[in-house]
């Protein structure tokens, strides 16, 4: 990558790693990521090759990861890349396709994180899960579902608003 899209790259992360920040201070018992959101702008944004978009995902992670007020942190260690490397794919397939690609591809790469953290969590620390849910995986299911899904809705939404502006501003000329 170039010293300009690592820049980019790292103040798209830094706004993600702030709104996540304040987000995981109001204590809900699932915290909605933002950071994902501002990846797949950055992925979307200067489309790296797939190591650099893993790359992107590894950092995300991390950065969730030292933020994150949820059930285990670590989880965002496999989580995100997951989520970064599904943005690169899908945005991929769909950039030529269509002008939803960015929403498209934003709402799918925050279903994969999303639900992929579950899947890690549950396999961790699944007692741990099952003893704030009264023993029921179906009452974690439900709380955790609408919240994945709303945030990749909201994701998606921001993502969206942000790429035209952002993709007028980043045009390229001859480097």
């Amino acid at each position: 990558m170039k010293s300009k899209d690592i820049a980019i790259v790292g103040i798209l992360l830094a706004i993600g790693a702030i709104l996540r920040y304040f987000l995981a201070m109001l204590h809900t018992p699932l915290t909605p990521n933002m950071i994902i959101a501002f990846y797949c702008l950055a992925i979307i944004l200067i489309r790296p090759k797939v190591y650099e978009a893993l790359g992107i995902g590894i950092v995300a992670g991390l950065l969730s990861m030292l933020i994150s007020s949820s059930i285990f942190p670590p989880a965002n260690l496999i989580s995100e890349p997951l989520g970064a490397l599904a943005c690169f794919g899908l945005y991929a397939l769909l950039s030529a396709r269509t002008k939803l690609a960015p929403t498209v591809t934003t709402f799918l790469a925050t279903l994969v994180s999303g639900f992929s953290f579950a899947a890690i969590a549950i396999i961790c620390v699944g007692a741990t899960i099952l003893s704030k849910y009264n023993g029921s995986i179906g009452a974690f299911v439900v709380v955790f579902v609408p919240i994945v899904v709303i945030t990749a809705v909201f994701n998606a939404i921001i993502v969206q608003i942000l790429y035209l502006p952002a993709s007028r501003v980043l045009v390229r000329g001859p480097e």
